[in-house]
């Protein structure tokens, strides 16, 4: 039937490595997924830029200017708000509810925000943020 020249007991190590690596990858996936979430619930502190996700997102308006006119309309009226930091953008809400009315005020301006870090499907969001006085 199969006629090889690779000894038997070769072929039994090899199928037990493959069967072995099946067997444990899942344990391996869920070890790492554990790692993730455990990394996702540290606190962190951002300094950057509040920012009209909207805006931001569609035509990179950033700054000031943008901020207190357009922007501070688009957060108050309640667009996402977010925080832009060495170049990436923070999604920011507060205990399970967003936090436009704090953050209006800062549209286009720096400061510093703390919260739980999470991410998914490339979105990065700081929750149950604070802003951080200085």
């Amino acid at each position: 039937m199969f006629n090889s020249t690779i000894p038997r007991s070769l072929k039994a190590a090899v199928a037990a490595g493959f069967i072995s690596a099946l067997a444990f990858s899942p344990l391996a996936l869920a070890a790492e997924q554990g790692k993730e979430n455990l990394d996702a619930s540290a606190s962190k502190e951002i300094t950057g830029e509040v920012v009209d996700m909207m805006c931001y997102v569609d035509h990179n308006a950033m700054g000031e200017k943008h901020g207190q006119s357009c922007g501070a309309k688009c957060i108050k009226g309640g667009g996402p708000v977010g925080i832009v930091s060495d170049g990436k953008a923070y999604l920011i809400v507060g205990e399970h509810k967003p936090m436009n009315d704090q953050l209006a005020e800062y549209a286009g301006k720096t400061i510093t925000v703390k919260g739980k870090m999470a991410e998914r499907g490339g979105v990065a969001m700081l929750e149950n943020a604070e802003i951080v006085k200085k």
